[in-house]
C-alpha cells in the first residue's frame, strides 16, 4: 500500500464506485480535520498538486506566496529600519525602541513599506538607505538599512490654512481664536475632508493615520497629544504660522470688525449693555464677541500661543 496511505485517519474508507475505481468516504467522520486529511490524500491520489504554504514577513505584516521552487519554510530576504525618537509613537508596541526587520519582495516601495509599519509618510521628513538619500518610490532590498527621519520643524508651508476633522472641535476653536483660518464641520466624512482640504490647498490635521495614508491628499499632519492644549502647543511648533489674535470668529471661520454699541445692543442683555463699551461682529454669521468673564483665560491662551510660535520661528533655517 502507497505510505501516503498512513496519513489518512482511521475513519475513512475506500468504497467502491460503479465500473471500477474507489473514492474515500468521509460522510461518517465527525472531524473537520479528518475530513480535510481524508480529502488531501484523495487529491494527491488523483494527481493534484499540493497548496503551496504561506509565510508573513516580518516588520510588515503582509503575506506572501514562497515559490513553487523554494524549499518550505524558506523566509523572505530582509532589511532593517531604523526610524528617529518622534515617529516611535507610530509603531507598534513591539517594533518600538530599536531596528525594525522586514521582508523585500521585490516590488514593495519603501512608502510603502514604512506606512504598513504604522507611519504616515507625512510624518515623514527625510529618507535614506545605506546613508543615501532616497525617495518613497524606492524598492529596498536585502541587507539595506533604512533610516526614517521626522519632519524637520517649523514646516514650511505655502500658506497656513488649515482644514480639521470631526474629533478636533475644540482644537479648531483655539486656532481660530489665535486667529488662523481653519475649515471645520463635525458632518464631513473622509472623502469631503480630503476634497475640500485639496480645493483650499489646506493642511488636514487629524489623528486617523488611514486618513493621512490616503494617496488623494495634498498635506496633512498628526497633532501630538490627548488634550487639547497639546495639539495647540504642536500644531503651532510645528507650522509656527503667522498669527492674527481675535481676528476670526471662533465659532465660524468668519471675519471680525469692530462694532457700535449701538449697531449691536438688540442682539444684547442689558446687563451686558450697561457693562461693556467694546465689541466685535462677525461678518459670516452675526455672531457678537466682547472681553467677558472668560477674558483672562482666553488672553492665557493667545499669550501661549505667540509664546510657541516665537519659540519656533527662532529655530527656522534662512
Amino acid at each position: 500500500m502507497d505510505s501516503r496511505w498512513r496519513t489518512v485517519p482511521r475513519r475513512c474508507q475506500q468504497r467502491a464506485l460503479p465500473g471500477g475505481g474507489s473514492r474515500i468516504a468521509v460522510d461518517d467522520v465527525p472531524d473537520r480535520l479528518d475530513r480535510r486529511a481524508c480529502a488531501r490524500v484523495e487529491l494527491e491520489k488523483r494527481g493534484a498538486p499540493r497548496r503551496v504554504p504561506r509565510l508573513e514577513c516580518s516588520g510588515t505584516g503582509h503575506r506572501s506566496h514562497l515559490s513553487a521552487g523554494h524549499a518550505e519554510g524558506v523566509s523572505k530576504p530582509e532589511a532593517e529600519a531604523r526610524f528617529a525618537d518622534e515617529l516611535q509613537l507610530f509603531l507598534r508596541p513591539r517594533h518600538r525602541g530599536g531596528p525594525v526587520r522586514f521582508g523585500c519582495d521585490g516590488v514593495s516601495s519603501l512608502g510603502h513599506v514604512v506606512e504598513s509599519l504604522g507611519v504616515p509618510l507625512t510624518e515623514v521628513g527625510s529618507l535614506t538607505v545605506n546613508g543615501r538619500a532616497a525617495g518613497p518610490g524606492f524598492r529596498p532590498a536585502a541587507g539595506d538599512v533604512v533610516d526614517v527621519g521626522a519632519v524637520r520643524r517649523p514646516q514650511r508651508l505655502p500658506s497656513a490654512r488649515f482644514i480639521l476633522d470631526v474629533h478636533l472641535g475644540t482644537l479648531a476653536r483655539r486656532l481660530r481664536l489665535a486667529g488662523l483660518d481653519v475649515a471645520y464641520a463635525n458632518d464631513l466624512d473622509d472623502d469631503a475632508l480630503i476634497e475640500l482640504a485639496n480645493a483650499g490647498h489646506r493642511v488636514l490635521l487629524t489623528q486617523d493615520r488611514g486618513l493621512l495614508k490616503r494617496r488623494k491628499l495634498w498635506l496633512g499632519a498628526y497633532p501630538r497629544g490627548a488634550r487639547p492644549d497639546d495639539q495647540f502647543r504642536d500644531v503651532l511648533d510645528r507650522f509656527a504660522p503667522p498669527l492674527a489674535p481675535w481676528t476670526r470668529c471662533p465659532a465660524c471661520n468668519g471675519l471680525l470688525s469692530p462694532a457700535g454699541k449701538a449697531d449691536v445692543e438688540a442682539l444684547l442683555q442689558p446687563g451686558t449693555l450697561r457693562s461693556y463699551d467694546e465689541f466685535s461682529r462677525c461678518a459670516s454669521c452675526g455672531r457678537v464677541y466682547w472681553r467677558g468673564a472668560h477674558a483672562s483665560r482666553l488672553d492665557a491662551i493667545v499669550d501661549s500661543a505667540v509664546r510657541t510660535v516665537s519659540a519656533a520661528g527662532s529655530r527656522r533655517r534662512p
